[in-house]
């Protein structure tokens, strides 16, 4: 079986098609699983790490906003755009995929597209509440539909082949072991706090969460606080922690990034972030209260709406960009950490969403689709 992945953009899309591509090789030791995706996107160094073969085609999203800067980009996604259809015609030749996946990212429309023109069996996966642009386009010409929420089924436009699997997480996830997460960070009795605003960093989160941790340590909160700041966050933290008043420590570990996001979230009891499909799947996965505060710089609002499902089941508090205050994240966290058991049983309801057998679901359809054709 030769498999050829499309995915890019960011980790919510790369690291659910990693996670279908380790389940399908498991599942058949001899499938060749190939990836397509953007040299200077993420995609490329995640995807060679894993050691699966690369192939590289060049494709932009459109700029709305008209900017002379976006207009030479549109410009320059138009160029890309052309040239799409004959690389991605060079990758089916070379790669002579008995099925193809999108697994998110404007690299899936090309791909995708043209292997089921050609009849080649594929599948797109839709990550969030509200699907992308790409996969309601693919949607209808693709055989199997796989979608994280029932939410998303409808805004596919095709129910009939579509079915709710949630996102697909990394194995490692699935198998921590809490008490020992903790014993190695030396949690004791202490309140796990674990924040973060993705690799680059969330310039807002940064910031109330500084105010957060100078009111941990002026109030002298039983508190072990984890924080990533991102790469774009670095030192705006420091100048926060001279402004704030607080000092990394025994209390309060900052690091740039997070190497060991599954440890850490087994060691959590409230985790603070953004909201993107992949991280409430973690959440989720490993029955984790949260703070969630969705970005705004995203299609569709998608995030605001991931995020609602967590908090209509009285698993998390959302907080919209618009809305965060130093002042109201510390009367949130305050206010979590005052009621006895709360934070258990957030982390229980955000259980009851999580789907185990995601990946199990996706291989058992893609395996049955390329040996029946259906």
């Amino acid at each position: 079986m030769r498999v050829l992945i499309a995915a890019g953009g960011t980790a919510g899309h790369i690291n659910p098609a990693l996670a279908i591509a380790g389940a399908l090789k498991k599942a058949d030791p001899t499938a060749e699983i190939h990836f397509a995706g953007r040299r200077e996107g993420m995609e490329y160094g995640l995807v060679t790490a894993a050691g699966y073969p690369f192939h590289h085609i060049e494709i932009n999203g459109f700029q709305r906003r008209l900017t002379p800067k976006n207009i030479a980009r549109n410009f320059q996604a138009i160029y890309h755009l052309a040239l799409s259809g004959p690389r991605t015609a060079a990758i089916l030749r070379e790669v002579q995929p008995d099925l193809v996946i999108g697994c998110g990212g404007y690299v899936s429309g090309p791909v995708v597209r043209a292997a089921a023109k050609k009849g080649i069996k594929t599948a797109i996966h839709e990550q969030n509440a509200f699907p992308g642009v790409t996969n309601k386009l693919l949607a209808k010409d693709v055989d199997v539909v796989f979608a994280a929420s029932a939410a998303a089924v409808e805004k596919l436009g095709a129910p009939d082949k579509t079915l709710v699997v949630g996102n697909p997480v990394r194995p490692e996830i699935l198998t921590q072991d809490r008490a020992a997460a903790r014993a190695a960070i030396g949690a004791g009795d202490r309140t796990v706090i674990l924040s973060f605003g993705g690799s680059l960093g969330a310039r807002r989160i940064n910031e109330v969460v500084g105010a957060l941790c100078g009111w941990e340590q002026k109030t002298h909160q039983n508190i072990l606080h984890l924080h990533a700041t991102g790469s774009r966050g670095v030192q705006l933290f420091k100048d926060l922690a001279v402004q704030e008043g607080f000092t990394p420590g025994p209390d309060l570990v900052v690091k740039e990034y997070i190497n060991n996001m599954p440890e850490l979230l087994a060691a959590a009891d409230l985790v603070i972030s953004r909201s993107g499909a992949l991280t409430l799947a973690e959440l989720e996965a490993m029955g984790r209260a949260s703070i969630l505060v969705p970005s705004p710089n995203v299609a569709e609002n998608h995030q605001y709406y991931n995020a609602l499902e967590l908090q209509n089941a009285g698993a998390a508090v959302v907080i919209e960009e618009k809305d965060l205050t130093s002042e109201k994240l510390i009367e949130t966290v305050e206010g979590l950490l005052a009621t006895p058991g709360r934070l258990a049983k957030m982390g229980q309801q955000a259980r009851t969403l999580a789907q185990p057998r995601s990946l199990d679901m996706i291989t058992e359809r893609l395996l049955a689709l390329v040996k029946t054709g259906r």
